[in-house]
């Protein structure tokens, strides 16, 4: 019995040393670049790293990315001047782009399109409202020589808050308990592609065994939450733009109006607020816009938004 149990351990320890080598030999879990916090307060990543990021159980997806010396993935420096004509993309995932390889990115798909601008993403994923604009005001000397700032917006998603701080929840993956978790590749895999996930989703049903939860499925009381969420972030907005700053005539946000209740937009509409208008140019494709296994921009996808941002150049800047 005590042979079969040392047969049984060595057998399964040799196993899963060859899974480690097989996951590191094909590449079948990503990268994770450093975050940190810089002397301003801005979460971002650590400047000057590179590496592969990797979505999917079968390597579904495989890009190459590139943080610059400002923190953020990008295939140009963030060097603006008085003479060049710059435009600034600032926002969450869907900006930063690990999902396509740094160098085909959204900034450089415009700039196919408009060969006189250069274009600066600061896409780091998570930022909210709050994020940007903080960052826009941490670093005024520099977005102050940047002509044009487009800053991307999901009503539902990025107002939660009136007010910028760090949020620890994601600061915490850089404790040494995290990244030495990542070091082991066949773990960070089993995770990426949902293993661990009935794991997880038991320890979270145990914990919330005890919390007691009484809510109304009546539709006329989901209205009423709705309508205060939205009141809510409504005043959030208000509180950012006057807290950091937003100027209406160089800034311009980039949201999807099939996503976005009518009384933002109609707020928006009252008080000047320039945005783009992504969602009839994605619904309109005949191809699909988005990955397989989650919501963010396809290359086509992101054709269509660098797209949309270069019709509204074209319409209210190349005049000026």
């Amino acid at each position: 019995m005590k042979a079969l149990i040392l047969k049984s351990g060595l057998y399964l320890l040799l196993t899963l040393v060859a899974l480690e080598g097989y996951v590191r030999v094909f590449h079948l879990t990503k990268d994770y670049p450093s975050r940190y916090v810089d002397v301003k307060g801005v979460e971002k990543w650590r400047p000057n790293q590179s590496g592969f990021s990797v979505t999917g159980n079968r390597r579904q997806n495989f890009s190459e990315y590139h943080i610059n010396s400002s923190g953020f993935n990008s295939y140009r420096e963030f060097e603006p001047t008085q003479d060049a004509v710059e435009l600034a993309l600032v926002g969450d995932s869907f900006i930063e782009g690990f999902h396509q390889n740094y160098y085909n990115s959204i900034g450089h798909k415009i700039e196919t399109h408009l060969p006189d601008v250069n274009v600066y993403e600061f896409g780091y994923a998570g930022y909210d409202f709050a994020d940007e604009l903080h960052l826009v005001h941490a670093y005024k000397d520099l977005f102050d020589n940047i002509d044009y700032v487009f800053l991307g917006l999901k009503f539902e998603n990025d107002l939660y808050r009136d007010a910028y701080h760090v949020l620890q929840e994601r600061m915490k993956l850089e404790s040494p308990l995290y990244k030495n978790l990542r070091k082991i590749k066949i773990l960070t895999y089993a995770q990426s592609i949902g293993l661990l996930d009935p794991i997880r989703n038991a320890i979270s049903h145990i914990l919330n065994l005890s919390a007691k939860k009484t809510t109304s499925t009546t539709t006329q009381h989901k209205q009423h939450i709705e309508a205060e969420a939205h009141a809510k972030y409504i005043e959030n907005f208000k509180t950012l733009i006057t807290r950091y700053g937003y100027d209406k005539d160089r800034f311009i946000l980039v949201l999807d109006t099939a996503k976005t209740p009518q009384i933002f937009l109609n707020y928006l509409k009252r008080y000047n607020f320039d945005y783009v208008d992504v969602s009839e140019d994605l619904k309109a494709s005949k191809r699909p816009t988005t990955l397989i296994y989650d919501m963010h921009w396809n290359n086509h996808g992101r054709n269509i938004v660098a797209k949309c941002i270069v019709s509204y150049y074209n319409n209210n800047f190349t005049k000026k």
